[in-house]
């Protein structure tokens, strides 16, 4: 077993984790206090991302402890954090949803989404890097669940791109209805993470995909 290359995919997921607290807070943050709903919901996406994170976490960890690369079957803990993670991406898809619907009914737009087209821009040069970066490790170590988790990075890749083009289209037109469909189109990939993480978890084998193409 190369631990060097499993060294970085434990560095990898540690990063994946701590970037997505500091994206989670400050996206939560200024989407409140621009009345982002998008941006908002674009940052408590990155809280649930946490939960999933330690889930692969915990089976980077496993592989380091019982010198097996090719683990088959994921543990209590990885399923427990894929339910976790399964149900609050519901819960994030119908409060997202439900926003969207009230706000273009309403008329409320946000301030400004300034904040929104910055932390995309930087989401999307990250979650491309972690996402490179763990393909390449993945299939160097010939890992198929490390490879799987590359993956899925992928879904925080297209949320960073549904984000920036939905800041960017209203700070330079202004018209309101543009966040809420960025946040229903946030909501969409939150319900298909939250569909696949369900999947898994009733699922033996720890390497399967998720569908986030």
């Amino acid at each position: 077993m190369n631990s060097k290359l499993l060294n970085k995919a434990l560095l990898l997921s540690l990063i994946t984790i701590i970037y997505n607290v500091a994206e989670g807070v400050i996206s939560t943050y200024f989407g409140a206090a621009d009345q982002s709903l998008a941006l908002f919901g674009f940052g408590v996406d990155s809280f649930v991302e946490v939960v999933s994170g330690a889930g692969i976490l915990h089976m980077i960890l496993r592989m380091k402890k019982l010198n097996e690369i090719n683990i088959k079957e994921r543990d209590k803990f990885e399923k427990t954090a894929l339910i976790i993670t399964g149900v609050s991406f519901y819960v994030l898809t119908v409060g997202i949803t439900a926003g969207a619907i009230l706000n273009v009914f309403s008329g409320s737009h946000p301030e400004t989404t300034t904040a929104g087209v910055i932390i995309s821009l930087i989401s999307i040069a990250t979650m491309y890097w972690l996402m490179k970066s763990k393909l390449d490790t993945g299939t160097k170590l010939n890992s198929p669940a490390i490879i799987a988790d590359a993956n899925c990075t992928r879904t925080c890749f297209y949320l960073s791109f549904i984000l920036f083009f939905s800041s960017i289209i209203y700070q330079l037109t202004g018209i309101g209805f543009i966040d809420a469909f960025g946040s229903l189109g946030i909501a969409y990939y939150a319900f298909k993470e939250g569909k696949e993480a369900l999947e898994k978890s009733k699922q033996k084998d720890a390497a399967i995909s998720c569908d986030c193409h």
